[in-house]
């Protein structure tokens, strides 16, 4: 009689849009392993933070009740987060600051306790998928100049590649990154932009790439025919210091925890996936043949219920909220770019540092211009700050891949 296989899928989340993405994907879920021939149980790991947008835990309870028929749903609330730090500090496992650096709630910090609980429940993999991503392919039809959608077998397809790998990463489409669409004409000094955006860029985003979409595609990006069909895997390379990974459509095997690293992320940055990927030299990453639509401006949650648009519009600068997630993730980019330079170029640190500071001094007074504002002037201070403190966050850096390994050690042995 063949094994059940326990397959894990977490949400670190703080939007109640979680609850539209399960309740409108469940049944997908199901129909992807019918074929299969293996005996797949689903778990729904759903940790939720509730100072993200100020919301209540009823918030997150919105599943409806069909969604448990056959899906196991596990929520780590704060107190149960509490209540795992208090037991493995009395354990004498971790001291407090231990405890704290690792587990808890934000983007490194609320992957690895999710990561912990579906290990110590023997998960044989989890499936980490962010909540404002749908398993759809957009694909431009140039000739008609619709756009094609094409349900994908997310879930599935990682299952069928993870189990000959450490970790798999998928595919993104729609609107990848929170920069919004800027017209590229007199009014904007095109050199001073783009120096905004390398400042800020990182191992995923680079002013070229946004560029040709802003040219091409009006800033969104569109799935290949081939590999939204399952075409065309490959195994990733160790190249400029890491095995380039993204946070989401990310699945782990866990039955190779020792080739799993923490995440890690400085207080208040972004890069948790980055430094993630800095610690896979010596794992196998395959990069499956999937998409997520990534629905970046929450502006496209009917396709949820199938409603598929046949032209995708320009996300602009001029929306308020649309503006403040850019300034957000501008500073939780610039945050934690002095420890990937310090990581991944350390003999060029001073010069890297150097440089980035040039491009953002140049590039902040245009992006204020674009706001009619100076809120990203804080930019300029973050930057330096992050710099001042770039060796204490690489020793946490360090010292967090240091806990997850005693810590896998007594998940194995407990």
């Amino acid at each position: 009689m063949s094994k059940t296989v326990q397959f894990g899928i977490g949400f670190v989340t703080g939007r109640p849009n979680v609850c539209k993405v399960i309740n409108n994907t469940y049944q997908q879920l199901l129909e992807q392993f019918k074929n299969t021939g293996d005996k797949i149980e689903l778990t729904i790991f759903i940790l939720f933070d509730l100072e993200y947008q100020y919301t209540t835990r009823v918030d997150f309870y919105g599943l409806m009740p069909n969604v448990y028929k056959d899906i196991k749903i596990k929520y780590i609330t704060p107190e149960d987060i509490a209540e795992m730090k208090k037991r493995l500090i009395g354990k004498g496992n971790l001291t407090k600051s231990e405890a704290d650096l690792f587990f808890g709630h934000g983007h490194a910090k609320g992957r690895n306790t999710l990561m912990y609980y579906a290990l110590i429940r023997n998960m044989d993999y989890l499936l980490f998928w962010d909540d404002d991503e749908y398993p759809v392919a957009c694909i431009k039809n140039r000739e008609r100049k619709e756009i094609l959608w094409q349900k994908q077998d997310n879930v599935a397809k990682h299952y069928q590649y993870i189990q000959d790998a450490d970790v798999t990463i998928g595919y993104h489409c729609g609107y990848i990154s929170p920069i919004p669409y800027v017209e590229l004409n007199e009014e904007v000094d095109e050199k001073l932009f783009g120096n905004y955006i390398e400042a800020i860029s990182n191992d995923i985003i680079s002013w070229a790439s946004i560029k040709e979409k802003f040219v091409k595609d009006n800033g969104i990006t569109y799935a290949d025919e081939q590999i939204a069909q399952g075409k065309n895997l490959y195994e990733i390379e160790y190249q400029n210091g890491g095995k380039w990974v993204a946070g989401s459509t990310l699945c782990l095997n866990l039955k190779h925890i020792d080739k799993i690293p923490a995440f890690y992320n400085p207080e208040g940055a972004r890069g948790e996936d980055t430094f993630f990927s800095t610690k896979l030299k010596y794992a196998k990453v395959l990069k499956v043949p999937v998409y997520h639509f990534h629905d970046g401006f929450l502006k496209y949650s009917n396709i949820l219920h199938e409603k598929y648009p046949k032209t995708l519009r320009r996300i602009k600068i001029e929306d308020e909220q649309i503006a403040k997630r850019f300034i957000q993730a501008s500073r939780g980019w610039i945050k934690y770019k002095p420890l990937f330079e310090y990581i991944t170029a350390p003999e060029n640190y001073k010069d890297k540092m150097s440089d980035i500071s040039r491009k953002l001094e140049e590039g902040v007074p245009e992006i204020n211009k674009l706001f009619g504002d100076n809120q990203c002037n804080i930019l300029l201070d973050d930057l330096k700050n992050y710099n001042k403190n770039v060796k204490k966050h690489y020793d946490e850096y360090l010292r967090t891949n240091e806990i997850w390994d005693r810590i896998k050690k007594e998940a194995k042995n407990g």
